[in-house]
């Protein structure tokens, strides 16, 4: 059976790293289906983009945010609340590597470990304690780890325990957040291709060797795991929180 697009229809949303990658196809789809979104990042030209695309109706509006700032959070939150009214759901997609993170511990840099974790685990935090208090039941909440958090497959101290975290934290939120209706879920994307992070997938032959050991032999695409956060917002899962789901062709079954 088709989900019911008036699902989505003429709700509103609130996306962080929504200027690219993973965020910005959850945005786009979002606003296919009718939703309005605000749109959520610190870079402030490729935000200025996103919102320029999806200018036509229902429609979308930017917001240019460090997430790792409480008071920007704090302030971005409230403009999307007085802009669009009610938000009925939050994704925190905002996300960073740092290639100086790949040092093992005992060559920590503490200033990479302090920025990944600032925006990846702090910012996810800053945004659930700024949004949380303003949705109501039948809400939802998808946050965004990766594979690293459920492996910890050795890409870095920080970012892995940053969406370890995530993981937990999910789990921590949606317990306490279950009495009041509002559901809260976690994506883990696998590789994926696209903008930022995902742009070293974008080499055919980087991508097939990285796929060689995933069951269905490909990395994944952002508007995959676009469309899989999307779902996870729709009423059809009213009934699905607390849960991690892996979106990486089954690489975490092997």
């Amino acid at each position: 059976m088709t989900p019911a697009a008036s699902d989505l229809n003429g709700r509103a949303f609130l996306v962080t790293g929504a200027a690219s990658g993973i965020g910005r196809a959850t945005a786009l789809r979002l606003v296919a289906d009718g939703g309005r979104v605000a749109l959520v990042d610190r870079d402030e030209a490729r935000l200025a983009d996103v919102a320029a695309e999806l200018s036509g109706p229902p429609g979308a509006m930017a917001i240019p945010c460090d997430v790792s700032d409480a008071e920007q959070v704090r302030s971005a939150v409230r403009a999307a609340h007085d802009r669009l009214g009610h938000l009925h759901g939050v994704v925190t997609s905002a996300g960073i590597f740092d290639e100086a993170d790949m040092a093992p511990l005992g060559n920590l840099d503490i200033a990479a470990f302090d920025r990944v974790i600032g925006v990846n685990l702090r910012g996810t935090v800053l945004v659930l304690d700024a949004v949380l208090p303003l949705m109501s039941r039948g809400d939802a909440a998808v946050l965004i780890a990766s594979t690293a958090g459920l492996r910890g497959h050795g890409f870095g101290a920080a970012y892995t325990a940053s969406k370890g975290g995530i993981v937990a934290l999910t789990r921590l939120v949606a317990t306490q957040q279950g009495p009041n209706g509002v559901r809260v879920n976690c994506v883990c994307p696998g590789a994926t291709a696209g903008e930022g992070m995902g742009a070293a997938f974008n080499d055919e032959d980087f991508a097939r060797s990285m796929s060689r050991d995933v069951p269905l032999r490909r990395v994944g695409a952002a508007a995959e795991i676009g469309d899989t956060i999307v779902a996870l917002l729709n009423d059809d899962m009213s009934y699905v929180t607390g849960q991690i789901i892996a979106v990486d062709g089954g690489a975490t079954i092997r």
